[in-house]
């Protein structure tokens, strides 16, 4: 069994002349991840992994995760405006001794992935998290996997 957990980035900001790449997080965001990191850690969430867009608002996201989990991070810019196959691209390859990742990343994109593989309507709001089971032994199994959906929390209601 390999476990994914899809995570949005948390609130951000759009100071003036400040490239969407580039947008940091608003003072909400910032509260709502270290929040959200705190209470899945605290819930015995496991995650092997941290693989983030680069993008500054979702990695910042990342880097508030990692202050309660520890993990090395990685970067991929196919998680920056991702199409579902993207999400796929990026899960595809992972080394098989992960076994719980947690993926960071943007909408309409992580929303719309999330329905690709959940019979589940989803649309996140921002810092919102969801888990996955899916019923594999290796990544490269994903796409005829079976995929049960553990848990979607959301700021507002943790």
């Amino acid at each position: 069994m390999k476990k994914l957990i899809l995570v949005r980035h948390a609130k951000s900001d759009w100071p003036e002349e400040t490239e969407d790449f580039d947008r940091p997080l608003a003072d909400k965001g910032l509260k709502d991840a270290m929040n959200m990191s705190r209470f899945m850690k605290s819930n015995n969430i496991s995650i092997d992994r941290f693989v983030s867009s680069p993008a500054v608002r979702a990695l910042n996201t990342c880097k508030i995760f990692n202050q309660a989990y520890q993990l090395n991070v990685s970067t991929e810019d196919k998680l920056y405006n991702p199409s579902e196959r993207n999400f796929e691209s990026v899960i595809y390859d992972l080394d098989d001794s992960v076994s719980s990742v947690a993926l960071f990343s943007h909408n309409n994109g992580i929303s719309n992935f999330a329905n690709s593989i959940s019979e589940d309507i989803f649309h996140f709001p921002t810092c919102g998290v969801a888990g996955f089971e899916i019923d594999c032994n290796s990544w490269s199994e994903f796409d005829g996997a079976k995929k049960k959906l553990l848990f979607f929390y959301e700021p507002g209601k943790i």
